[in-house]
């Protein structure tokens, strides 16, 4: 058949449009809900904070006692965060706190700072205004509004949230199943005696972090042997069991390449080619379960690191994330100067790896070569390169960040 390479964002667009969402939903206790995808949108059943309350520590007044600096009013009471005064008799002030809720007869809050003590009574040194330094109730949450929308992975200030309105316990979908396996009869396990010709598996290792980082159950099937057989077998069990495959290497034209017959067998290949570098070989397809299940999505990267790594975070990640329930899974870029020349861009749409400089610019690693994990390392993200676009120094050019692509 003809494998012509597909654009890029078409490809990313068929990807996230075969995507299914998983269903079902767990409830679990909010402190472990960290990096979970929100199933149900949450209503908050109270306003926060629930009364009006101080922002500072200070003194509780009625305006209309206090009309010019020095007024001298009389301390009646003395009200702590956590608990909750009388009414503010005209003529008097309450010493409150960071937190406390102001007693009714009261509209403002001079700080401490501009106030003296003496004995039972203060003097204000400072004309206020109605609602200085009081928080009103609901002021950060209402009663009955949404504080967090399903489809949002929960982060630590997302717990936080719900916390705040009294969720124990959060609503979330079950976590991505993914089958993880390498091919290639050349790879050895680190601690394993390095054979001539042979090189330590990095992608294992690289792949499966990307996969826990983003949440899901990874069940590591290691290296299959190099043959069609294998290849077969290794399909059928891991879509026994799982929403989603992803291998590395075996997804090219070579005679020892058989990840992609092997799924032509157990199931179909949708696409194969992408018209970006690097990665160029990446299939994506559906494996059948064996014992007439639903069967497993697939995504068969390339072999060499860094073709594995870039073509992961581009178009895996948000094809798991969309899985896994998300609404926004697409990276941002950043629109930043090149510190660099690109003299000689590919046809094909590229990913350099590249880093913010010292004074604000883009570098590039030196060497762009798919099988240069240094560059990686060194990087702290990819510059968005269209096909066929030179660059010359001061040029904007897109910057995704590793922040949007490794969480």
């Amino acid at each position: 058949m003809s494998n012509p390479m597909r654009p890029f964002d078409d490809v990313r667009a068929a990807l996230l449009a075969a995507a299914k969402p998983v269903s079902a939903i767990e409830q679990v206790p909010t402190a472990e809900a960290l990096g979970r995808v929100l199933a149900v949108d949450q209503v908050s059943s109270l306003n926060v904070p629930p009364l009006d309350n101080s922002s500072m520590d200070g003194y509780a007044v009625n305006t209309a006692d206090v009309t010019a600096p020095g007024a001298r009013l009389t301390v009646a009471q003395r009200i702590p965060a956590g608990s909750v005064g009388h009414t503010l008799a005209r003529g008097t002030a309450a010493r409150i706190f960071t937190g406390a809720p102001v007693p009714h007869g009261a509209d403002a809050i001079v700080m401490q700072e501009l106030c003296t003590a003496d004995g039972n009574s203060v003097t204000i040194d400072h004309v206020p205004r109605a609602g200085e330094w009081v928080r009103r109730a609901g002021e950060d949450i209402a009663l009955g509004s949404t504080v967090l929308s399903a489809g949002v992975r929960l982060t630590p200030q997302m717990l936080g949230l719900a916390a705040s309105v009294g969720c124990a316990t959060l609503p979330v979908f079950r976590r991505l199943k993914v089958a993880l396996f390498s091919t290639g009869d050349e790879l050895v396990m680190p601690g394993e005696p390095l054979p001539p010709g042979a090189i330590y598996n990095s992608n294992r290792y690289v792949l499966r972090g990307l996969l826990e980082a983003l949440g899901c159950e990874v069940e590591d099937l290691g290296i299959v042997p190099d043959t069609l057989d294998a290849t077969r077998a290794a399909l059928r069990s891991a879509a026994a069991a799982n929403d989603l495959i992803v291998t590395s290497g075996g997804v090219s034209m070579g005679e020892e390449d058989h990840v992609r017959p092997a799924v032509q067998a157990e199931g179909r290949l949708d696409l194969w080619l992408v018209a970006m570098k690097p990665g160029k070989p990446v299939a994506f397809g559906q494996v059948n379960d064996p014992a007439g299940g639903e069967g497993a999505a697939f995504i068969g990267l390339p072999g060499n690191p860094v073709s594995s790594f870039v073509t992961f975070l581009l178009l895996v990640r948000p094809f798991v994330l969309r899985s896994m329930g998300v609404a926004d899974c697409l990276p941002r870029s950043i629109p930043l100067p090149a510190g660099f020349n690109w003299t000689k861009p590919d046809r094909r749409r590229e990913f350099l790896r590249a880093r913010i400089g010292v004074e604000g610019k883009v570098d590039l690693f030196p060497n762009q070569g798919p099988g240069v994990l240094t560059s990686t390392v060194w990087a702290d993200g990819l510059v968005d390169n269209p096909a066929g676009q030179p660059v010359a120094a001061g040029d904007l050019v897109r910057f995704i960040p590793y922040s949007e692509l490794l969480s």
